[in-house]
């Protein structure tokens, strides 16, 4: 369908308004227009308003089928992934995974070990559309000294055909041993990295995040944490982030995954948490599949009672930036996904209610996403623009995400790529003790 060589043009396509910013277009009221679009050389030459009159000889005619931007996944842990296997969370909840993580870290994260599961993962993330993904790196010691040389060996391996950021991960208590934290954020510099920590309600939190900020200062650095992820309505580490950052002056990117705790906080907190974040410029991710699988997890075999996502909606309205992501990959905190940003924005649509009105939602996955991690150019279709995108068979957003769409075309530069996903038993003999 896409041609193998020379120029071509697209017709009858779908587009949406959402993720085409410069398209003058008749557009349906879920923001979709039917265009038509020129590639050449990489490119994309033209986008204009589907016009049967003027469509050049040799088109295809893609009989409105939707076409999206490439996916910009900003939130994964893919030196953890796939560890499934051989680690499995031993009863679904957060402290399981956590422990469970950490003991196959410290028996089996070799290079080896980190650089076979992470190729994995870039392979299957390509394969379903993604063009740029960020990955936290676990740093407790001895871990970031084997894992950030091979972060950034596989981030010039996939050079061209994924953009691999890195953001350094541990708790935030181990920003206790200062000279060692100092060591780590250089280190994250010399890798043109993110700084990240994951926050507790620890009786010193604001005095550790005074120096998370003062590193991330002093090297350059964006910033990227996990908080509140947890039930626990005293959970407002989001809060404190936002007036360190706020008092601290900073200046750069700062992304804040989960904030599970405040969808259960009384409304007079939710408000001055909401109007701090705003002020301080923060940017959120909610991570939809994985905190579904693991909060409000009950081992009483009783039914959860939430969903375990933030306030979307709420931050949104306040122009708070906001996106969804893939989160954690058959590891103990997720036994499930494949890098799918198609689904994960699929379970999004079902569990945050990203439709009634559509609006501009799909930019969640795609040019919010692209803009928290410096990506100009990615997320959206223009002309002039990479011919980076993919076609579905979906006409319409409920054909869209009621089916897999595992015969979606991705284009890369202008020709389709071969999607072949890996196969898991590749994997088999890292996970044989």
């Amino acid at each position: 369908m896409i041609p193998t060589s020379g120029p071509y043009h697209l017709t009858n396509v779908r587009l949406h308004v959402s993720l085409t910013p410069d398209l003058v277009a008749s557009f349906d009221r879920d923001g979709f227009a039917l265009t038509d679009i020129t590639v050449a050389e990489g490119k994309i030459s033209s986008i204009a308003a589907h016009a049967a009159s003027k469509v050049p000889a040799g088109s295809v005619d893609l009989g409105g089928r939707i076409v999206l931007p490439c996916f910009v996944d900003c939130h994964t842990h893919i030196d953890k992934g796939h560890i499934w296997p051989r680690k499995p969370n031993p009863d679904g909840t957060f402290i399981g995974a956590l422990s469970a993580t950490g003991a196959d870290r410290a028996a089996r994260w070799s290079a080896e070990d980190v650089a076979r599961r992470m190729d994995f993962s870039l392979r299957s993330a390509y394969a379903h559309g993604t063009r740029a993904l960020r990955t936290h790196i676990d740093s407790v010691a001895p871990q970031e000294e084997i894992s950030w040389p091979v972060f950034e060996t596989m981030r010039q391996e996939w050079r061209g055909r994924i953009e691999l950021q890195g953001a350094c991960l541990l708790g935030i208590e181990g920003v206790r041993d200062k000279k060692w934290f100092d060591r780590l954020a250089k280190r994250v510099a010399a890798a043109k990295g993110v700084l990240g920590v994951v926050t507790y309600m620890v009786p010193d939190l604001e005095e550790l995040l005074d120096h998370v900020f003062a590193q991330a200062i002093e090297y350059g650095l964006d910033l990227d944490f996990h908080a509140d992820e947890t039930a626990d309505i005293a959970a407002i580490s989001l809060k404190k982030i936002a007036e360190a950052a706020l008092w601290s002056g900073f200046e750069g990117n700062i992304l804040v995954g989960h904030c599970c705790s405040l969808a259960r906080q009384p409304d007079l907190e939710v408000l001055d948490t909401l109007d701090k974040v705003a002020k301080a410029g923060l940017a959120v991710v909610s991570l939809p599949m994985c905190n579904l699988y693991l909060q409000d997890r009950r081992t009483d075999q009783t039914t959860p009672r939430w969903r375990g996502v933030t306030l979307l909606h709420e931050m949104k309205a306040r122009g708070i930036a906001v996106a969804v992501a893939s989160d954690n990959t058959r590891d103990p905190f997720y036994a499930y996904g494949d890098l799918d940003m198609l689904e994960v924005y699929r379970m999004a649509t079902r569990i945050l209610h990203f439709d009634h009105p559509v609006a501009d939602w799909p930019q969640a996955v795609t040019a919010t996403p692209a803009k928290v991690m410096r990506l100009d150019g990615f997320g959206t279709l223009a002309a002039g623009g990479d011919a980076d995108f993919i076609l579905f068979k979906g006409r319409s957003w409920t054909e869209l995400l009621s089916r897999p769409e595992s015969d979606r075309i991705v284009v890369r530069a202008g020709r389709a790529i071969d999607r072949q996903l890996p196969d898991y038993a590749e994997l088999d003999e890292l996970m044989v003790d």
